[in-house]
């Protein structure tokens, strides 16, 4: 048997010519055997911790795994993982409108655009019912002071947008916010300006099953001590101007 350096039976030749039995080569064939036992032992744990960490089972008929099949057996994310982002199909807001049947005749015939073809209609788009295209939510306001009359939700079935939900009532207004739905009204008392509510309430919906569900309710009073002149309708007296700094 030939040992690591190549003599034959543990025997080195020195330079003299001589045999040198288990001298000072033993010593460093043992200690080269020693580290080439080392680094295979590193080798295999190095193998065997990203056999772990691929999923795999640690041992392979064919041989140690290569880098390259290490990557590729690295889990890829599912294309319906929660927070994908989807690309919005934009669509006529307006032609969805006035092809809705739940509409009522009145709202269309009052949909006009304020300034030239520019209609008072805001449009979002995003994930509300879980369907595979993004819903549609669409508010309709007053040309003059932009206050929200009506807001629609539309979710696409096959090849058409169905109407899931509606509310048409003054001040009111529609949002997407992280999955659920956030419908605002404004709250009046009597002699409130259209610029100053009173207060407002925040409905929060939800989609379960096939239609929305009511999941979150806040109500805020608005202050009447800002924007309407003051409290109890006190002048509010303006600062007076600064004088121009002396050279």
């Amino acid at each position: 048997m030939r040992g690591l350096d190549g003599d034959s039976e543990g025997v080195r030749r020195n330079e003299g010519g001589g045999d040198e039995r288990y001298g000072t080569g033993r010593h460093r064939r043992t200690a080269k055997a020693a580290s080439i036992t080392a680094a295979a032992g590193l080798v295999a744990v190095g193998l065997s911790m990203a056999a772990c960490s691929s999923g795999g089972t640690g041992s392979r008929d064919e041989g140690a795994a290569g880098t390259h099949e290490v990557a590729a057996a690295a889990p890829t994310p599912s294309p319906s993982a929660a927070g994908e982002k989807r690309s919005a199909e934009r669509v006529d807001p307006i032609a969805l409108l006035k092809a809705d049947p739940k509409i009522g005749e009145r709202l269309k015939t009052d949909l006009k655009p304020c300034v030239a073809d520019a209609y008072p209609v805001d449009a979002s788009y995003g994930n509300l019912t879980d369907a595979p295209s993004p819903d549609v939510v669409v508010n309709v306001m007053t040309c003059g002071d932009a206050v929200g009359i009506g807001t629609y939700v539309y979710r696409k079935q096959s090849d058409r947008y169905e109407n899931v939900f509606m509310a048409e009532e003054p001040a009111v207004y529609a949002t997407i916010d992280r999955g659920e739905l956030v419908v605002t009204k404004q709250v009046y008392a009597k002699g409130d300006p259209v610029a100053y509510p009173s207060g407002e309430d925040v409905i929060t919906y939800r989609w379960s099953g096939n239609r929305f569900t009511q999941h979150d309710w806040v109500h805020n009073d608005y202050s009447r001590a800002v924007g309407d002149g003051g409290v109890d309708g006190a002048e509010v007296q303006e600062p007076a101007p600064s004088e121009p700094p002396a050279n």
